[in-house]
Order: structure tokens, then sequence, then C-alpha cells
């Protein structure tokens, strides 16, 4: 275990779990926090033996969002155009998966944190909201671009506009939330899933994920390409194994390879 006094790292195997360590504050982050988080990013998204992050909240509150305590203090946030976002890691575009496993409150800058995420296992009880629509606070975390493209542009608006609170089951519904899960148990829940993703054949995992990502932002004609390009390089080897494996009965029903 390593990290600040604010953001906690735990490398077990090939995930590691980053741990928004301000439950005191409903792990609102400050600028140092900001900092500690993006590190905390940079470095997995460095470290080869890493294949997988989860990021999650101590205490009742995945995140409030930015610590407007500190910004009423005049804090200095990194808030330039061509600075990192101000909660931290939110501009990076990670090529490795990540998964945030949400509990209580994620709200405000809280919920673009668990957007800059993959996936989210979110708890029964859990609540998203652009909270910060009552305090006159902008979306600067990519919010405003994550969001549409996870449920839609309506849906997005909805909760951008009203800044209403959103349960766990309608997040599933929309597409917010990938998995609910009984209270208390959205950390194991997500460890448990980033190990699964760990374990599959990787090299295709992550070309998957890059084709996936990247095709959002081209034309159908333009992503059907890049797909093809993208996964060139597994065509002669990987995908002959994969296939061999397939004919010798390996990974059916379930099973791994």
């Amino acid at each position: 275990m390593s990290g600040t006094p604010f953001v906690r790292v735990v490398d077990e195997g090939a995930v590691r779990t980053i741990v928004l360590a301000r439950p005191e504050a409903r792990n609102a982050v400050n600028p140092e926090m900001a900092d500690a988080l993006r590190s905390a990013f940079v470095d997995f998204e460095a470290n080869d033996t890493l294949r997988v992050a989860v990021l999650w909240g101590e205490g009742r509150d995945f995140s409030a969002g930015a610590d407007l305590k500190a910004v009423h203090a005049g804090e200095a946030f990194r808030t330039g155009v061509d600075e990192p976002g101000p909660l931290g890691p939110t501009r990076l575009r990670l090529t490795k998966p990540t998964i945030a496993a949400v509990a209580g409150h994620a709200v405000a800058g809280g919920l673009e944190l668990a957007l800059f995420c993959d996936l989210r296992v979110v708890e029964e009880s859990a609540t998203f909201g652009v909270f910060c629509r009552r305090f006159g606070v902008p979306l600067i975390d990519g919010g405003t671009v994550r969001l549409p493209r996870l449920v839609g542009l309506s849906r997005a608006l909805d909760l951008v506009l009203t800044g209403r609170a959103v349960s766990a089951r309608e997040a599933l519904e929309m597409g917010l939330a990938n998995r609910v899960v009984p209270d208390g148990t959205a950390l194991s829940a997500a460890v448990a899933l980033a190990q699964q993703l760990a374990e599959l054949p990787w090299a295709c995992l992550m070309a998957d994920r890059r084709s996936t990502v990247e095709s959002q932002d081209l034309s159908v004609d333009a992503a059907l390409r890049f797909e093809i390009e993208n996964a060139q390089s597994l065509l002669s080897t990987l995908v002959r194994e994969g296939a061999g494996h397939f004919v010798s009965g390996a990974g059916r029903h379930g099973q791994k390879v």
C-alpha cells in the first residue's frame, strides 16, 4: 500500500485499487488530492504489471466532487485549457480498463470521476447527480462529454440541466451503471470484476477496447477501417491460436482458456 494522506494505492497482482481517502469531507477533492489522484493513474498506465484499475471512495460516499471550501479559500485547481483536469485524471486517455466502485453519493465532480472510468459497479443505495447545478458550478471534468456518450443526449440533458438525483436502479436502466450490487459490496465486486478482466487474453482485450473507445469519434466507414487496422498485429498469430483453443473445446460454456 502506498500513496498520500488523501489518496491510497493498493496493488494486488494485476489490479490496482485507488482509494479516495478523505471520508470526513465525503471524499471531496482539493488540489493536493487531485494531483495525487492523477499521479496514481499515470503510474498505473505506465506500469506493465498492472492491467486494471479500480477507483473507490472510502467511507459512505464515492465523492462529492470538487472541494468548494477549497475553491472559496482560493486554493489553486488546475483549470487551464491545457492543464490536467481540475480533479486530477479526467483529461487522461488511458489504454487500460478502469472500474469505479460507487457507494453513497457520486455527484458533481464525483459523477465526473465515475464517468472517467470504463465501468461502474454501483451499490443499491448509491446516488448520482449533477448537484453542482444548485451552486452555479459548471462541469469541467468531462461530464458534458462522457455522459451523453454513455446514456444519450436526451437523458444527459435531463441530468445536466435539472441537477436531479438519480438512483442506482435508474442509473442501470439508462446505462450509467453497469452492475448494481448490495450495499457494502461495491469494492469487492469491482475488484473481482477487475481480476476477471485481467485474466482474459490480454492483447486481444486491449485491442478491442481501443477499437471500441476510439471509434466513438469516427464515421462508420472510418471506424470499420480503424477496427481492422488495429487488429492487424493479432491476426497472424493470436486469432489462429484463439481459434485453435475453440476447436479443442477450451473456453466453451464460460470456461477460462
